[in-house]
């Protein structure tokens, strides 16, 4: 997260481009889908058991491609799902990785299109490529597996924010 907030200032800098849409939102303009991309890592859940995304909370510029690596460290299978962020962005492809014998990652399988929902299991990754497209704050960001008691990990505490710019 410390990256991405250094980076952020950049904009400018970087050729971003935004057109107006309607009053407070922003459409970014440009090649959407070239250039190395930001990686942001965002943990699913702890190996202790705790239902969170570490961090909370994620900011993110339009016109600027993003992987967002998606680690799921606990016991337990989670999801990244929010529509708000879904309908913000264009999504380049969506990966799903393994880790060898090496201890290294390599793809398994790459999805494209409109993705709302990834699940990531017990002791694997994904990374989702994405350029956000629409400025705004998102607060629909959770997990919406259910828990043994009954309750979504949502309402344990698995709840996010994702901030566009």
């Amino acid at each position: 997260m410390t990256v991405t907030r250094r980076l952020l200032g950049q904009g400018a800098a970087a050729g971003f481009v935004a057109l107006a849409a309607a009053p407070g939102l922003a459409r970014a303009a440009g090649n959407l889908a070239g250039g190395d991309p930001i990686r942001v890592e965002l943990r699913l859940g702890t190996p202790e058991g705790r239902h969170v995304f570490a961090p909370d909370r994620l900011r993110f510029e339009t016109g600027r491609l993003y992987r967002l690596v998606l680690i799921n460290d606990s016991r337990d299978p989670h999801y990244f799902t929010s529509d708000e962020f879904a309908a913000r962005i264009f999504t380049r492809k969506v990966q799903v990785m393994q880790r060898g014998a090496d201890g290294r990652e390599a793809p398994l399988a790459e999805f494209k299109g409109t993705i709302r929902e990834i699940e990531v299991y017990p002791g694997h990754a994904a990374e989702w490529w994405f350029v956000p497209v629409q400025t705004g704050r998102i607060t629909d960001l959770r997990c919406g597996i259910v828990a043994p008691d009954g309750r979504t990990h949502a309402a344990h505490g698995m709840r996010g924010e994702i901030v566009i710019e």
